[in-house]
């Protein structure tokens, strides 16, 4: 019995562990299987990533390919064989942006901060289909007649496609090649280059000049629209076709920003937001304090200078009459060019000679609105955004006040020192050279005209003179020391951050209140209870040595290329092209090659800043361990 039962218990010992070794083995057979699972779900993944790389670089090849196929097709004159060939190669284009879209669509995660660049492939598949459809018809459907079906059939609509998929492309990748170990000054500088060089490829398009013009005017000319600065070296008005005209009031509005403002701002709304290292990149171009606040930034730039320049617009076009600028249409491009060039600062004019042009000179109206323009966008972005906090702060209070009859809340620090430095010495400079210009031009340039038009033309002059590069005078009946007070006030320039140039309006308050400063005593530089940092002092000396080293050797290499102009007309044109500012005595079109290139690289280096180039080709050392012993030096 005993027996029976050892066996019994044995059997169903065995039993268990058959059944436990069986829940083992499936177990494990489970688990090999989800393991495989996971790696064909891994491996699909990977291929997945791969064909969507490849797919969406063949989207920024399609666009790359349909801009080069656009500016041949708008920048030369064709037969219709040509033509045909050209329509073909849009189809082409289109079906390749289509095939991108469609596999964004399908084969991207979907993701809510991705939805806008999601939403606007949803939207480009159906018209890419509809604009293939309506070329070739390939499904058999036919568009009703009407102003819609007519526009998809012309070109301007695969253009504006083309435009559009190459902008989403190029600013979302832009967030991609940037990091925090880019060098920003490097990108800046680079960024500046590349739209140059692009734009003087623009420039040299058939179609964009009515004779032609030459590799080094067409470089001189988009470095003067890219840089902001105005010098021509042939006349915008008759010299360039409307295509022409186009591509400089491009070139001057992606210059006067910023190429890389449009692109990261771009960038982050169709990507929903970027990179630690993008946005310490951005801070650090943007001088922009918080990480967090970066798209706002980039956004309130964009939407201040689209507004502004709207608005000018709409005051220049009130402020012409019926036989100025021709028709309606002529009206308003030319409204819309004078006010980007003005907000800019750029100087360029559809006028022969400038404001100074026969019909327009009297135009104080006009005049009025374009100094405005002028000032508005030489203040700087941080100033215009820190002055708009204490608006807004203001009639929020005041609402308070009104409505619910609470009390003044007095919030202290709204405007910091910069903002008050800016506004200081900008309305410093705007009235010392408007009363100056008016008393020496009395019976000079303002000679002849009304007590409104010398007024007018003495305030325009203090105005143009920071950067601008508009005229409504005769700068060659300037009395002399006129001629030094302009240069003094383009070598200064605008404020940081702005659409000017010159060695800031900063830079020379800093160095000023530092010579002040010393005579008293003084240690360190006080205003308005705050102490002006040590770095902004060094800083700002490096600037004013540099900005004198760059102009004095390119006098010095004009006076040895172009030296039977005269050396007062070459001293004023090196100051006008360093301070990007655009005014001249009338030699600019008679400088010889070399001369024209040294103020192209003095242009340069105005624009992005002679210290930026410097930082751009040395790392800046962030942080430095140790002290050596110090010593001082015998200063004067």
């Amino acid at each position: 019995m005993a027996r029976g039962c050892f066996c019994s218990e044995w059997t169903f010992e065995v039993l268990v562990l058959g059944l436990s070794l069986c829940t083992h083995q499936r177990r494990l057979s489970v688990m090999s299987l989800r393991l495989k699972l996971f790696q064909l779900i891994n491996s699909v993944n990977r291929w997945r990533r791969r064909l969507l790389r490849w797919l969406d670089g063949l989207g920024i090849v399609a666009a790359a390919a349909g801009l080069l196929l656009m500016l041949y097709h708008i920048g030369f004159d064709h037969k219709s064989a040509q033509l045909l060939l050209i329509q073909k190669g849009y189809n082409i284009v289109l079906g390749f942006i289509l095939v991108s879209n469609l596999a964004g669509l399908t084969l991207s995660t979907w993701k809510v901060k991705v939805w806008k660049l999601r939403l606007a492939e949803l939207i480009m598949i159906p018209l890419v289909f509809l604009l293939l459809n309506q070329r070739i018809n390939f499904s058999g459907l036919h568009w009703p007649p009407g102003a819609a079906g007519a526009f998809l059939l012309r070109d301007i609509a695969v253009q504006l496609v083309i435009v559009f998929v190459l902008l989403v492309e190029i600013s979302t990748s832009s967030l991609r090649l940037s990091n925090r170990n880019s060098n920003p000054a490097r990108l800046f500088i680079g960024s500046f280059l590349l739209l140059i060089v692009f734009g003087a490829g623009l420039l040299m398009l058939p179609n964009a000049t009515y004779s032609g013009i030459s590799f080094t005017d067409a470089f001189f000319t988009a470095t003067s629209a890219v840089c902001v600065t105005g010098l021509i070296v042939v006349d915008t008005a008759t010299y360039f076709t409307p295509l022409g005209k186009g591509f400089i009031l491009i070139l001057i509005q992606l210059g006067g920003l910023g190429i890389m403002t449009f692109t990261s701002f771009f960038g982050y709304f169709f990507k929903g937001g970027s990179s630690f290292g993008n946005e310490f990149l951005l801070k650090e171009l943007l001088n922009e304090d918080k990480l967090g606040e970066i798209f706002r930034t980039l956004g309130k730039i964009i939407l201040i200078t689209f507004s502004i320049e709207a608005i000018g617009a709409v005051l220049i076009y009130q402020s012409l009459d019926q036989f100025q600028a021709g028709n309606a249409v002529g009206q308003i491009a030319f409204s819309v060019f004078h006010s980007i060039s003005a907000f800019c600062n750029a100087g360029f004019s559809l006028l022969g000679n400038n404001l100074f042009e026969e019909g327009f000179r009297f135009n104080y109206n006009m005049q009025l609105v374009i100094a405005l323009l002028i000032i508005a966008g030489g203040l700087g972005f941080p100033i215009v955004f820190n002055y708009y906090r204490l608006f807004r702060y203001y009639l929020v209070n005041r609402f308070r006040q009104l409505v619910y009859k609470k009390p003044y809340e007095h919030l202290p620090g709204i405007i910091n020192v910069n903002s008050r430095l800016v506004l200081i010495t900008t309305l410093c400079l705007l009235a010392g050279g408007f009363l100056l210009f008016f008393i020496l031009e009395y019976d000079y340039s303002l000679k002849g005209l009304s007590l409104q038009g010398k007024i007018t033309g003495a305030f325009f002059s203090s105005v143009t003179a920071r950067t601008a590069g508009f005229n409504t005078t005769d700068l060659t009946a300037m009395a002399p020391a006129s001629v030094l007070i302009m240069i003094f006030l383009m070598w200064v320039g605008a404020s940081p951050a702005s659409t000017g140039g010159g060695i800031k309006t900063t830079t020379f308050s800093v160095a000023l209140l530092n010579v002040l400063s010393l005579a008293r005593g003084k240690d360190r530089i006080e205003l308005k209870g705050r102490e002006i940092t040590n770095a902004s002092v060094r800083r700002a000396s490096a600037v004013i040595w540099l900005s004198l080293l760059v102009i004095g050797l390119a006098v010095f290499s004009l006076q040895l290329t172009d030296g039977h102009l005269g050396l007062k007309k070459l001293v004023f044109e090196t100051f006008s092209a360093y301070g990007t500012v655009g005014l001249s005595l009338g030699i600019t079109s008679q400088l010889s090659t070399s001369g024209r290139w040294i103020i192209i690289v003095v242009m340069f280096l105005g624009r992005v800043g002679t210290l930026t180039l410097i930082i751009g080709f040395f790392r800046k050392v962030r942080s430095l361990h140790y002290r050596y012993p110090v010593e001082n030096i015998m200063i004067n």
